[in-house]
């Protein structure tokens, strides 16, 4: 349920939660795995919460090359910034799985009249912690991406993981395809270097599981 989880609506009661609710819920849409949610160039005013599923940022240059930015999973927000600032969209927002959506209105956020609500400041406040976090997390994927070799990228990407779980044994949110698009290289590169360090005994994997390894261990 979004009141629980949902970090937008930190802090506020189940009357704050409605209010706020009936007042920005622009629509609910469901969408299957691989569906366009919204193109880039795109000015929208909305921004969406992943009700259940997750949603991959995407930039997909004109040859057809595809980098995912970001990954979105449940309960979490995406478009804000280009739904507050009224810029284009420099991305596409396509659904990683099949997913349900709640879009917010910031015209009807931002409106005067509804400043003097209870759960204003507070929705206000939230979105200003999320957009620092979601800041630290673009950082994240610059620093994953700025090792000139696959097995430096890799590394970065799944020791920050790591680091964020507080655990050497993860799940990323991609397919192996998914995974080389978001670290700006080629699957069989990936897949090749993958390979390397588990016979190397630095990770062992089976599909999007890893186990980060200190010490050389016997594959499972």
């Amino acid at each position: 349920m979004l009141f629980n989880q949902c970090p937008i609506f930190a802090g506020l009661n189940q009357e704050e939660y409605r209010d706020m609710m009936r007042v920005c819920c622009s629509r609910r849409a469901v969408y299957k795995k691989g569906d366009v949610i919204s193109c880039s160039g795109t000015v929208t005013r909305e921004f969406g919460i992943v009700e259940e599923g997750s949603v991959n940022i995407e930039r997909c240059d004109l040859w057809g090359n595809r980098m995912i930015l970001h990954n979105i999973g449940e309960n979490q927000i995406f478009g804000e910034t280009y739904a507050f600032s009224g810029s284009p969209m420099m991305a596409d927002v396509t659904a990683a799985a099949h997913c349900k959506i709640v879009f917010l209105n910031v015209n009807m956020l931002l409106n005067s009249s509804e400043t003097e609500k209870s759960w204003y400041p507070k929705a206000v406040y939230n979105l200003m912690v999320i957009s620092s976090n979601k800041n630290l997390q673009w950082s994240e994927r610059m620093l994953c991406i700025t090792s000139k070799s696959i097995r430096g990228r890799v590394m970065n990407y799944l020791s920050a993981q790591a680091v964020k779980t507080g655990s050497r044994n993860i799940t990323v949110p991609f397919d192996r395809q998914q995974m080389a698009d978001y670290l700006n290289v080629e699957r069989s590169a990936l897949s090749k270097e993958l390979g390397k360090m588990k016979r190397e005994g630095l990770i062992v994997f089976s599909k999007n599981n890893f186990s980060l390894l200190t010490e050389k261990q016997e594959d499972y």
